[in-house]
């Protein structure tokens, strides 16, 4: 896998086949993977339930962290792009009433609005 990849929103494409393969244990019953993005080590996947975070840690990548966030917990959200300089893009999260949110870096390869649109179109429903 690349240092970004987008899966299809079609459930029967070979990178959503890859993401059931290889998380398909984290869901339940009738969940199923919609989307999903792969930002060098960490992969966002949207379902149709929640917004999972694996976050792969340390130099080896033998810990990770499954983060689970069911779409109504997610209070807000915002998306800055990159400058002339800093050319990363970041996604913050604010989770049910905490003040300080989640923040993820994306590398320049990412289309960060791609994110953003898949995030609010399970937000705003």
């Amino acid at each position: 896998m690349g240092l970004f990849t987008v899966a299809a929103k079609s459930s029967g494409s070979l990178e959503n086949r890859k993401f059931h393969t290889d998380y398909g244990q984290l869901l339940v019953d009738g969940e199923i993977i919609e989307t999903g993005f792969v930002v060098v080590r960490d992969t966002f996947l949207f379902t149709n339930k929640r917004l999972i975070i694996i976050d792969i840690q340390g130099i080896s990548g033998q810990q990770i962290e499954y983060l689970s966030i069911p779409y109504g917990n997610i209070t807000r959200f915002s998306v800055q792009t990159g400058g002339s300089f800093d050319l990363n893009a970041e996604l913050k999260l604010w989770i049910g009433s905490d003040t300080i949110p989640l923040e993820k870096k994306f590398n320049k390869d990412l289309s960060i609005y791609e994110v953003q649109k898949v995030l609010a179109s399970h937000i705003l429903k």
